[in-house]
């Protein structure tokens, strides 16, 4: 399969999936906490719904606090006209200080024939984990003790979510935007994908209190923003450039027979029969700046656990069969979600969930790359294809 250029698109065609609700899992109570910065930048501000009291200190390596497990599978069907996503759809499970993880120093990988691509990762959902990010691509050999790109031509995929949740989303980003850079004048590249939290902080960025037609009444991209963990430290350094960067990122490309996407969704027909459609058609929305149209946008992509339930594997085969490739790629919903493998319904203590790679399930045609790194899981960069 060639890859896709860097363009952005549209769809069609009705589709059936399940809503994530709150009844798939216990929301517990907001935390938001940061860790250290890299290159010395301050802490982010704690931001919290006002009706909450800020959450007691957190003790390093404390366990995280248990939420119910992710409902059974349900009888798949279509969303509700009164869908919103301003409520929180996922918890960040309260965790200590970013922790710095010991990575030994990887030597880059031999450099690969002109002719010939490099070998291809992808990156699961950062959530402004940025330690955490540099640790796992150093471990992968993707860039050195100085965070500097050392892998030549190899390839690497984000498949979106570089902010929210965690302490420095704008810290990732200009990580992203700077590795680019670096990768192409290796003779390699990095690239990334619009994830819904992109949408959200252009939204709340672009729009703040406007009010928006959310099928349930009134619904503010601000106030989504702050119940989906928006941080004012992002906010308060986000500058013209990375909203640039952001509205310009695709939202669907083909990669070596692998169809990337952010969203576990089938959405994604709604805005064109090829990758080239569905990349022009969102980037158009983007560009009319009509906060109905980009909250649509945003509501579509907060859609999630298509390809779990029953029908899943038809759902992948949709995609697959208008876009091409021959499995997809996905974020934005939690491996412990996706396998119902968080928290405990008497409210016990646990180690938090334990992943070890991506999952791979809908009959082998789906691979979940988010790692689950705001609810103390692992944030998972992969080379593709998996190893058996």
């Amino acid at each position: 399969m060639v890859e896709g250029s860097m363009t952005q698109g549209a769809g069609q065609g009705p589709e059936v999936e399940r809503t994530a609700t709150l009844r798939d899992f216990r929301v517990p109570a907001y935390v938001n906490e940061t860790g250290p910065y890299a290159h010395g930048t301050q802490p982010a501000e704690t931001v919290r719904p006002p009706e909450e009291a800020p959450a007691a200190p957190a003790v390093p390596a404390a366990p995280a606090a248990p939420a119910a497990p992710a409902a059974p599978a349900a009888p798949r069907e279509g969303y509700p006209a009164a869908y919103t996503p301003t409520e929180r759809d996922l918890p960040v499970i309260k965790r200590g200080d970013t922790l710095q993880a010991a990575v030994d120093p990887v030597s880059a990988p031999t450099r690969q024939s002109a002719t010939r691509p490099g070998p291809l990762y992808v990156v699961g959902d950062v959530h402004g984990y940025l330690d955490q990010l540099v640790a796992a691509l150093q471990e992968k050999g993707l860039v050195d003790s100085a965070g500097q790109w050392c892998a030549g031509t190899a390839r690497l995929w984000f498949l979106g979510d570089f902010t929210d949740r965690g302490p420095d989303g704008i810290g990732v980003i200009d990580l992203v935007m700077r590795l680019s850079a670096e990768a192409a004048a290796a003779g390699g590249y990095c690239k990334a994908l619009m994830g819904n939290h992109e949408l959200l902080l252009l939204g709340a960025k672009r729009f703040g209190d406007t009010p928006v037609n959310s099928g349930a009444g009134t619904a503010t991209f601000q106030a989504a923003w702050l119940l989906n963990g928006g941080q004012k430290s992002d906010m308060d350094r986000l500058q013209d450039h990375h909203l640039q960067w952001m509205a310009r990122l695709d939202a669907v490309e083909a990669v070596d027979g692998y169809l990337l996407v952010h969203s576990d969704t089938t959405s994604y027909l709604d805005y064109g029969a090829s990758i080239e459609e569905v990349n022009d058609t969102v980037r158009e929305t983007l560009t009319r700046n009509d906060a109905n149209e980009v909250w649509d946008l945003f509501r579509k992509f907060t859609k999630r656990f298509s390809f779990r339930d029953e029908g899943g594997a038809d759902a992948v085969r949709s995609l697959l069969d208008t876009y091409g490739g021959t499995r997809i790629v996905h974020g934005h919903s939690p491996i412990p979600y996706l396998l119902g493998e968080v928290g405990s319904e008497d409210g016990e203590e646990s180690a938090g969930p334990v992943v070890e790679g991506p999952h791979v399930y809908a009959d082998g045609l789906a691979i979940a790359m988010d790692g689950g790194v705001t609810m103390a899981g692992k944030l998972l960069v992969q080379q593709l294809p998996l190893g058996n």
